[in-house]
């Protein structure tokens, strides 16, 4: 499956990535190193995340623990894409 970001999602991933290397000088990549890591599984695996809303959207949108970073990653799927709504 394919990997696309919205703006929002790409504007929290900066944001977050930003956050965390000005803040955590012990493990300044750990954010990215687990966003690239979780968007990994959900490429194999696209339904890993827990659904989390169903709604009226054209799809569901589910969502995914990155635990060590305490953050949730929040996408859908589109055809042969995986995309990710926010973080």
């Amino acid at each position: 499956m394919n990997l696309r970001f919205t703006l929002q999602a790409r504007a929290d991933a900066e944001r977050v990535m930003t956050w965390w290397r000005r803040n955590r000088p012990a493990a300044p990549d750990a954010f990215e190193h687990e966003l690239n890591s979780t968007l990994e599984r959900i490429r194999r695996s696209p339904r890993l995340g827990i659904l989390y809303e169903q709604g009226d959207l054209e799809a569901p949108v589910r969502r995914a623990l990155m635990a060590k970073t305490t953050h949730h990653l929040y996408y859908t799927l589109d055809a042969d894409d995986v995309v990710v709504l926010s973080i």
